[in-house]
């Protein structure tokens, strides 16, 4: 059985993010889907907001489980027994970062393989920071996130 973890911050969760688990969730058995709580870094959304947003949106992936985690991603899959980490890149700037840290976690643990997952080319300018800036000024976000997440986002920005 091969196990993979998909792991962000998802704040908020983009179509971008739900393309991404959906391909990853038809290569593995099990794929975790994985909320990196990091108390060094504001988010708009609480843990237990996104988790619960992301366990609504994947509800009908078997495969998938989506959790938090508070700690080293490399931690996680060794507590899980998960040897794939899959990260999405969207442009060359996105790979230079996610290589770095790729090496850094295969130091950590070797016994882990990192794949790099291109983003659907439609999906290539998402990015949730940008997302929850438009939403603040009332723009339409309604073809970069789920409807769920829109209203969520039009809710918690009092829009």
């Amino acid at each position: 059985m091969i196990k993979a973890v998909l792991p962000g911050t998802f704040d908020p969760p983009t179509l971008g993010h739900v393309n991404m688990v959906e391909r990853a969730s038809t290569l593995f058995d099990t794929l975790y889907v994985v909320i990196a709580v990091n108390r060094m870094k504001h988010t708009l959304f609480t843990d237990v907001e996104r988790l619960e947003m992301l366990r609504e949106l994947f509800s009908s992936l078997d495969n998938v489980l989506v959790m938090t985690w508070q700690g080293l991603v490399v931690d996680f899959a060794s507590k899980h027994q998960v040897n794939v980490i899959i990260r999405g890149v969207r442009a060359l700037v996105d790979f230079g970062y996610e290589f770095e840290l790729a090496m850094t976690n295969k130091q950590l643990n070797p016994e882990i393989e990192v794949l790099f997952m291109p983003t659907d080319p439609k999906y290539f300018v998402l990015r949730s920071s940008a997302i929850k800036e438009m939403a603040m000024h009332g723009a339409d976000i309604s073809k970069m996130v789920p409807r769920q997440v829109a209203q969520a986002l039009l809710s918690k920005l009092g829009n």
